[in-house]
């Protein structure tokens, strides 16, 4: 009884994984030049937050960068 519902349940996902091969894949977007400059103004906010938290830390500890 247990065996014929996990048939059941590889058959549905297997027609399912089929189905999701299928459809057309997505644009790629190309990026913009406000979009490239968003993207580094966060990784360099993401390190100045880094620098800062290891700067006001009590242990003294140097970051090569």
């Amino acid at each position: 009884m247990v065996i014929m519902g996990i048939e059941k349940l590889v058959v549905s996902l297997k027609s399912k994984i089929r189905s999701l091969k299928t459809k057309k894949p997505y644009d790629k977007i190309e990026k913009s030049d406000s979009m490239r400059f968003e993207i580094r103004s966060r990784k360099a906010k993401k390190l100045i937050e880094k620098t800062l938290k290891i700067a006001d830390s009590p242990k003294t500890r140097t970051y090569a960068f």
